[in-house]
């Protein structure tokens, strides 16, 4: 089974956020857990695809650049986000990307 998003077929926006989290991480896996639960039931939100490593790495995918924009200053992700900025990663970037073209591939096993 895949574990890549079940996207529409493009145009649509990618939200890339990579990390490298501080040694401060109380209370993170919890308001992480809380941040996807809540981005999906945004209106807009089409999926989200995501690894950790040495750094995190998550692509949120939407509709539509206003449906970001809502995302980006929902009350509740706006407390993540400031709690992010004072504690939680050391460095992190935010890239916003329209989709114009996916490809995919799975083996069947």
């Amino acid at each position: 089974m895949s574990k890549f998003a079940e996207t529409p077929k493009p145009p649509y926006y990618a939200v890339i956020f990579t990390t490298v989290k501080s040694d401060d991480q109380e209370g993170y896996a919890e308001m992480n857990a809380r941040m996807f639960e809540l981005a999906r039931q945004q209106k807009g939100y089409l999926g989200i695809e995501s690894a950790k490593g040495e750094i995190g790495l998550s692509v949120t995918y939407w509709k539509t650049l206003e449906d970001i924009a809502n995302w980006r200053n929902h009350a509740e992700h706006l407390l993540a986000q400031e709690k992010g900025y004072s504690t939680w990663y050391q460095a992190f970037a935010t890239r916003v990307c329209l989709v114009e073209r996916d490809n995919f591939y799975e083996r069947k096993i």
